[in-house]
């Protein structure tokens, strides 16, 4: 039987917290390191993930991303890359805690450049203005919210890394449950409402991801979480 929109609600929110906790832990054991190749940081980060919660699966591929490599877009697959000792480095997982998905992205800087710093500093702020933006309209279009996110990185010097901003997210696998077309997207061909049910009838839940690139500077940085709750 399928869980109700509270558990459903509590549960999403439990399985983010869990993913929280994993990306404190990668902070604090140091496992974004100089000197260190992306594949094995992302191993490192699925081996933890494991140690702390028994997770063995994640909905979409791991992802471990340094200097240039930063600017890539998702489906992209860049080489793997030595992370350098002045670098910026972003993390994006989700792993999956009893069923249901977690989608968790932070970015790191090692070092002390400014224009790092100042980008990974920005992010946590464009995704809490963008949230707030969902907030103040109830019949809010995917479509409008890529323009305001896009709006934000521009505003800051920045572009948007990727094609969308955001995606559904729920019980695994989210995509048999509501397919992966551009409803399920905060992207410009979305005129739907992000508040709607799914195929199934249940409340949909959305992800907030906020890839800025820094072209001048030849690197980008990310950050997500989930928007609705």
């Amino acid at each position: 039987m399928a869980d109700d929109e509270t558990t459903r609600a509590a549960r999403l929110l439990d399985a983010q917290a869990k993913a929280a906790r994993l990306f404190a832990e990668i902070d604090k054991r140091g496992l974004v390191a100089a000197g260190q190749g992306e594949r094995a940081v992302s191993d490192r980060i699925r081996d933890l993930a494991n140690e702390l919660f028994g997770t063995t699966r994640h909905w979409h591929k791991r992802i471990v991303r340094s200097g240039p490599n930063t600017l890539a877009p998702y489906k992209e697959n860049p080489p793997d890359r030595v992370i350098g000792a002045d670098d910026i480095v972003f993390a994006d997982f989700g792993p999956i805690f009893e069923e249901y998905e977690a989608d968790f992205g932070r970015t790191f800087v090692l070092g002390d450049d400014p224009v790092k710093r100042r980008l990974r500093d920005d992010l946590p702020k464009a995704f809490e203005a963008g949230k707030r933006f969902f907030e103040a309209d109830p019949g809010i279009t995917g479509k409008a919210l890529y323009a305001e996110v896009e709006r934000l990185a521009a505003g800051s010097g920045r572009e948007l890394g990727g094609w969308h901003a955001g995606h559904l997210v729920g019980e695994f696998p989210h995509e048999k449950i509501d397919g992966a077309d551009t409803e399920s997207y905060i992207t410009p061909a979305n005129d739907t409402p992000l508040r709607r049910a799914d195929k199934t009838g249940r409340r949909c839940h959305w992800i907030l991801e906020i890839h800025l690139v820094d072209r001048e500077h030849g690197f980008g940085g990310f950050y997500e979480e989930l928007l609705t709750l």
